[in-house]
This record gives C-alpha cells, structure tokens and sequence, in this order.
C-alpha cells in the first residue's frame, strides 16, 4: 500500500508554458499597471494592456485594476539570451513517479538570474513532456552526475522530505592534487554559510552545520609521480558548495574550480574547463514504493577512468 502523500500545493492560475511556469509577482499595492511599469519598464504594462496578466484566482488583470499589498499576480516572463549548454541531458531512470538524469556539467538545475531555458528542469519538461516535472534536490550548476525529478506536484515534498533529513547516502567524486600532509580520510566539520549575492560560501565560528567524510582513492596511489588524485566525498550535510568549500579548506581545491579559493571571472560561453566534481550516486528507500533505489552515474572525471567504478558508500559512522 502507497503512504498517504503530502498535501498538494496550491497550483499557480496560469499552466507551465513551453517548460515554464508563470512568473509570481508580490504587489506593493495600488493600481497594477502603474506598479508594473514602475518596477519592470513598458513592457510588464504591455502585459497588462493585452490581457497577459491574471490574479491569484485566475481573472484577467485590466487597466484599471487595483490590488491591495500582498496580493499576487501572476505572468509569462520574458526569456533572456542565453548561452547554449553543449551537452546532452541523458535519463538514466524513468517511472509514472521520478525522472533520474545524469546532469552535465554547467547546466544549472532550475530557473535562477540568467539561467532560464538552459536549465536541467526547463530542459526536461520540453523533452519528455511532463510540464509537472520538479527537482526533488539540487545540484550546483557547475557540478555534473546523478538528479533526480518528480512527475507530480503532489510527490515532491515527500522525495524532498528525504534530501532534507539526510535519508539518501550520498557519494561524490572529485579530482583535486594530492598533498602527503594532508592525513586521510578524514570527516570535515564546519559551518558553512553561503549569503545571498556573495559568489563565494565562507566557514565561520559556530556550531558546525556541514559534515563531509574526504578519502582518497585508491586509484590515486598507483601513478605516485602524478600530484592529480581521485577523492571519494560523502556529505552528510547538503550545505550550498559545501564539497567544494571543504576541499578548499584541506589546501585541496578541486581542479576547475572557478570559485574556490579564489574567484576566476570566465566568459559564459567556456566549456573548457568542468569543475572536477561529480555526484557518482544517489542510494535511499523509496517512500512511495518501499523499493531501495540506487542510482550511478555513467560519467566519468577527467584524467582516466577509475572513476567509473568507485563504489556507492551506504552511510558512514565517524
């Protein structure tokens, strides 16, 4: 028997149109075309004027239309010019319930600033029909490997229920320079906060909130005059780049980094150079059948090919 599912979330008055969603916007209050124009410029007005604009309930938006603060309206934004990801979004598992691709690297998960159309979900809907479809987690657009999706609005807290009270063992891999001082493995323990437009996460004093176990490959141990190393990385927090700030902090930044230490300005459209960073597998029990799922991505890091076989780490015990 399926458990009883989440309450279902209250569904925008506009339908997904062409992979997107209606953009929500919170009103200051007063006549809406002049707030539109005031805060987006004629064209938002335009919006208005040619009857692309609805409340929260679904009616039409006029010229005339006056909405008190807080309340919601609701519009197809305007994609901006985006730079196309040359890389392929390839689905390692599908059902009636969850969508598992193996995301390349630089495709960002969702629609954030200048991210919109070349985005994993945006992507996904268009591809496979499914204008429900929604990221159960995230994965940093820099950062390739295993994500996995749900079909329905109805079963996306429930998947997410299980990210957020750490249920999925999580194992990455990551190429960075082997230094002999550094002793591994180790579990890193620190607190990791990560401000809205800052580009960089920073550890600060507190109580730590991000835990990541860091060992070295063995595969690393075989070409001794090679400073490159394969490191296995299993968080058990989901801090936002937790991994990367954690590799930085041990003087072992992953190779690609364009963030850590030191922040590298790139042009959007260089592929050149991936982080070095993959989430090699996903492993949790299924809250809607029961079944113990594991997903395993088949990318692989640069420099060769042990990658490929490291296997999923079920949990750990520091």
């Amino acid at each position: 028997m399926r458990p009883a599912l989440p309450r279902k979330r209250a569904v925008p008055p506009l339908p997904v149109r062409d992979g997107l969603g209606p953009a929500r916007v919170r009103l200051q209050g007063g006549p809406v075309l002049a707030e539109l124009t005031a805060r987006f410029g004629a064209p938002a007005g335009a919006k208005v004027l040619a009857g692309e604009v609805v409340d929260a309930d679904g009616a039409v938006v006029g010229a005339a239309t006056v909405l008190p603060a807080g309340a919601s309206i609701y519009l197809y934004r305007e994609l901006p010019e985006e730079v196309a990801v040359p890389f392929d979004t390839p689905v390692l598992y599908q059902d009636a319930d969850i969508v598992v691709i193996d995301k390349p690297h630089f495709l960002a998960t969702m629609p954030r600033g200048r991210h919109v159309a070349q985005t994993a979900l945006v992507r996904l809907r268009r591809e496979l029909g499914l204008p429900e479809l929604s990221p159960a987690h995230r994965l940093d657009r820099l950062t390739a490997g295993v994500l996995l999706f749900t079909t329905r609005p109805e079963l996306r807290g429930t998947y997410q229920t299980l990210f957020a009270r750490g249920l999925v063992s999580k194992t990455y891999l990551a190429r960075a320079v082997v230094d002999p001082a550094v002793v591994l493995p180790r579990v890193v323990r620190s607190r990791v906060i990560k401000r809205r437009g800052n580009l960089q996460a920073v550890c600060e004093p507190g109580v730590p909130n991000a835990e990541t176990l860091v060992e070295l490959s063995p595969a690393s141990g075989r070409c001794p005059q090679s400073a490159d190393g394969l490191y296995r990385l299993t968080p058990r927090t989901g801090r936002t780049h937790q991994l990367r700030v954690h590799m930085a902090s041990l003087g072992l930044p992953i190779t690609g980094d364009p963030l850590y230490p030191n922040v590298i300005d790139l042009p959007a459209d260089d592929f050149s150079t991936p982080l070095q960073l993959l989430a090699q597998c996903i492993e949790f029990d299924d809250p809607v059948t029961g079944l113990r799922r594991t997903f395993v991505s088949r990318r692989t890091l640069a420099n060769g090919e042990p990658g490929l076989h490291v296997p999923c780490r079920d949990g750990y015990r520091p």
